[in-house]
C-alpha cells in the first residue's frame, strides 16, 4: 500500500479525534465554567462601545467598562419596571373586566351543559340500559381503567410538580451567584481585553492568528447582523399587531402590542401564546366578529414573520435565503425551538470558518506537505 495514503488515513482519524475531544473538553469545562462564558461573552458584545469610549472621549477601559455595564444593567432594569408597571396596569383593567366576563363564561357552560351534555348524556344511558350484562360489565370495566389510569397520571403530575418547588425556589440563589460571577468576568475581561488578546495572539501559531482574527471579524459582524434581525422582525411584528389591534378598536391596544412583540422572540410559538387563548375566549364570550379579527390578524403575522425571517437573516447576517431557511428547519428538527436560534448560528460559524480558510488548512494537512504545494 502507497505509504501516503497510510499517512493520510492517519491525519484524518488524528483530526477528527482532535475535534470530538475538543468538542467533549468544551462540554464538560462549559458546565463549571459558564459563568465565565457568559462574562467573554458579553465582554464581546460590548467591546466596540467600550473601544469606542476608551478612543473617542478618552476615558479610561476600566471606567467605560463600568459606564458600558451601568448602562446595560439600566436598560434592563428599565424594561423590567415597564413590564411590572404594565402587568400592573392590566391587572387593575382586569380585575374591572373579568367578572362581567366570567359571569358570561358561565351561562355558556350552562347552556351548553343543559343543551348538549345533558341530553347526550340520556342517549348514552338509554343505550347502555339496552345492552347486555356482559357488554355492561365489559364498558364499566373499561371505564374503570380510565379512570385509574387518569387518575396515576395525575397524582403523578402533581407529585412531580411538588417535587420540583425546591428545586425552583434553590434556583434563585443560584442565578443570583452566575449572575454576580458573569457580571465580574465581565468586567475583568473587558479591561484587560487587549493585555489578552495580545497573550493569545503570542501563544498563537501565525497561520492560526491570521483565520482567527478573521473568524473572530466575521463572527462578531454576524452576531450584531443576528441581533438587528431579530430586532427587525419583533419591530415588524409590533407594528403590524399594533395596526390590527386598532381597527379592531381594542383598548390599550400600544400595550399588547409591545407585549405581543416581545413574546414574538420565543422561537416557534411566539405571538400564539397570545393570540390562540385570546381567540378561544372571545369566540366563547359571543364575540365572534372580533375572534375573527383577531384570527385574521394571527395569521397575517404568521405569514410575514415566515417569509421575512429568512430574507431578513440571510441580508443582516450575509448568508443566502435557502441555505438560512434550510438552518432554521433543520435545527429545530434536530433539538427543537432552541434550534430556530442554533441553526443560523451554527450556519454563520461554518461559513466564517469557510472563508477563512480553515477547512482548507485542515484537508491540506491531512493530505500532507507534498500535496500542500
Amino acid at each position: 500500500m502507497n505509504p501516503a495514503y497510510i499517512y493520510r488515513t492517519v491525519r484524518f482519524f488524528f483530526v477528527i479525534g482532535v475535534v470530538i475531544l475538543s468538542l467533549y473538553a468544551f462540554l464538560y469545562l462549559s458546565k463549571v465554567t459558564y459563568p465565565f462564558i457568559i462574562g467573554l461573552a458579553i465582554a464581546f458584545l460590548i467591546n466596540p462601545f467600550v473601544n469606542m469610549m476608551e478612543v473617542k472621549w478618552k476615558i479610561p477601559r476600566a471606567l467605560a467598562v463600568l459606564i458600558a455595564l451601568i448602562l446595560i444593567f439600566a436598560i434592563f432594569a428599565g424594561l423590567i419596571t415597564l413590564l411590572v408597571a404594565e402587568i400592573v396596569s392590566g391587572a387593575d383593567y382586569l380585575a374591572k373586566v373579568v367578572p362581567q366576563h366570567l359571569d358570561t363564561l358561565i351561562d355558556f357552560i350552562e347552556q351548553f351543559f343543559a343543551g348538549q351534555i345533558i341530553p347526550l348524556y340520556n342517549q348514552l344511558a338509554s343505550l347502555f340500559n339496552n345492552l347486555g350484562t356482559g357488554q355492561q360489565d365489559t364498558i364499566m370495566t373499561n371505564i374503570e381503567n380510565v379512570g385509574k389510569q387518569f387518575g396515576s397520571t395525575l397524582g403523578d403530575f402533581i407529585q412531580a410538580f411538588f417535587e420540583k418547588i425546591p428545586n425552583i425556589l434553590s434556583w434563585f440563589p443560584n442565578a443570583a451567584t452566575v449572575l454576580i460571577f458573569s457580571l465580574l468576568a465581565t468586567f475583568f475581561i473587558s479591561k484587560d481585553w487587549h493585555r489578552l488578546s495580545g497573550l493569545f495572539s503570542r501563544i498563537l501559531p501565525s497561520r492560526a492568528k491570521k483565520s482567527g482574527r478573521t473568524v473572530f471579524a466575521d463572527l462578531q459582524k454576524a452576531l450584531f447582523g443576528f441581533v438587528k434581525a431579530q430586532a427587525t422582525l419583533v419591530s415588524i411584528t409590533t407594528v403590524i399587531i399594533l395596526a390590527g389591534l386598532l381597527i379592531l378598536r381594542v383598548d390599550y391596544a400600544i400595550t399588547i402590542a409591545l407585549v405581543t412583540g416581545l413574546v414574538d422572540i420565543i422561537p416557534y410559538l411566539g405571538t400564539g401564546l397570545v393570540f390562540v387563548p385570546w381567540i378561544i375566549y372571545e369566540a366563547i364570550g359571543g364575540e365572534m366578529s372580533r375572534a375573527i379579527g383577531l384570527g385574521i390578524l394571527y395569521i397575517i403575522v404568521l405569514v410575514q414573520r415566515q417569509i421575512m425571517e429568512p430574507k431578513i437573516l440571510s441580508s443582516s447576517i450575509g448568508l443566502d435565503p435557502l441555505a438560512t431557511l434550510i438552518a432554521l428547519f433543520v435545527g429545530f428538527k434536530l433539538i427543537g425551538f432552541l434550534g430556530l436560534i442554533a441553526g443560523p448560528v451554527t450556519l454563520v460559524l461554518i461559513t466564517t470558518l469557510h472563508k477563512a480558510g480553515v477547512f482548507r488548512d485542515i484537508w491540506l494537512f491531512i493530505k500532507g506537505n507534498e500535496e500542500a504545494d
